[in-house]
């Protein structure tokens, strides 16, 4: 299922989720820094949504509340709330 989110508060602007079974199939990242966004979107592949909450929400980026993978990790709590 491909899952589309809108990121706030950081750089990029798009986020788009392909996920099956509760598993990231894949993640690109549109705007932000291509190689943090390139490389954490290499990192969530093939793992479970619950598992890249836990690991991602909260981080923030440099003087802001929220940050790229932190994004990310609220994207998949929407998207969790949606298929629920």
């Amino acid at each position: 299922m491909e899952y589309i989110y809108e990121p706030n508060g950081v750089c990029s602007y798009e986020m788009i989720f392909e996920i099956e079974n509760n598993i990231i199939k894949s993640l690109k990242i549109l705007g932000g820094c291509p190689g943090n966004t390139v490389g954490v979107s290499k990192l969530v592949e093939g793992k479970n949504i619950d598992e890249v909450i836990k690991l991602l929400k909260g981080i923030p980026c440099r003087n802001k509340e929220t940050s790229c993978p932190d994004q990310i990790a609220q994207a998949l709590e929407k998207y969790k709330e949606k298929t629920c």
